[in-house]
């Protein structure tokens, strides 16, 4: 098997596309279709249906998959230990993120980093936390920051920063400019939640577990999969809701939302770097933990 054919085919079962594959590997379709045919071939096994347009992994395809994964991970290391052996690093990392370490923490601390190394290329994929544990799980990613711990097979969590959840209002809402409100008042609010699986959601449960509440008690009016959806909402006087603190800074900043606190509702929570127990990590991988570390104390 050469190993630019498993690249190939590895990127089609991803896009489900021969003319998806072709184009992000910058190929002819006919040439991507060459190089798939001539896999099967010399495996004696079908490994793609072709669906109309799209193409669906065989189960031998899926098989594969894994394998040929774990084949071409293994030759980035490979390539970024020779640079690395070399004083260099270079080369390709995709990192995972939870809503609000990927739009507010990160972005800082990839652009540090890159800067110091401005020969690789990082790819930033976000998702909720459940979501990243599942993509380092998987092997799509080799490390992830989330606001949760899930107990996820094989994904072990290490502590990287605090967070604080606050309560957060519009501009307009009679509560602006007070510091505390009690729970009973906070009952009696129309509540905007992060959809489930999201860490934010899982901090909030937990602390209202500890106060012996859960979410029956509260007029919940809408659940949203992203924290800028929430923020919007609120702003727009459809409800109140609790947050990171780190996610509405700037729009309390400048006046459009306030944030206050809940008595006897305390929610601290932390961010976490996410890894699997049991995959190696790339030169490259290892870096940036111990870089994100570092510029997290």
């Amino acid at each position: 098997m050469d190993l630019r054919q498993l690249e190939i085919f590895v990127k089609v079962a991803e896009l489900k596309s021969f003319s998806k594959a072709a184009e992000a590997l910058f190929l002819t379709q006919p040439t991507v279709s060459e190089h798939i045919r001539t896999l099967e071939q010399e495996l004696g096994v079908r490994l793609l249906d072709r669906l109309g347009r799209g193409a669906e992994a065989t189960r031998a395809g899926q098989l594969l998959v894994t394998h040929a994964t774990r084949i071409l991970q293994l030759q980035r290391e490979a390539r970024q230990a020779m640079d690395q052996f070399q004083g260099k690093l270079v080369g390709e990392l995709a990192v995972g993120a939870s809503t609000i370490p990927g739009e507010y923490v990160l972005p800082p601390l990839l652009g540090r980093f890159k800067e110091k190394f401005p020969d690789i290329s990082v790819t930033l994929l976000i998702g909720d936390s459940r979501q990243v544990a599942e993509w380092i799980a998987e092997g799509k990613v080799e490390l992830g920051v989330v606001g949760g711990r899930l107990g996820h097979r094989g994904v072990e969590y290490r502590e990287l920063m605090p967070d604080e959840m606050v309560l957060v209002v519009s501009a307009a809402h009679p509560w602006h400019g007070r510091e505390q409100v009690e729970i009973a008042e906070l009952a009696g609010q129309p509540l905007l939640l992060r959809e489930r699986g999201s860490g934010t959601r899982a901090a909030l449960e937990a602390s209202l577990g500890e106060a012996g509440l859960d979410l029956s008690a509260f007029r919940v009016v809408g659940e949203m999969g992203s924290t800028q959806a929430i923020k919007q909402a609120v702003k727009a006087g459809v409800g109140v809701s609790i947050l990171s603190r780190r996610a509405i800074e700037d729009e309390c900043r400048v006046g459009l939302m306030w944030a206050l606190t809940v008595r006897g509702l305390h929610i601290p929570r932390s961010f976490y770097v996410a890894t699997h127990r049991d995959r190696s990590r790339s030169p490259l991988a290892e870096a940036f933990r111990a870089f994100v570390e570092s510029e997290s104390v």
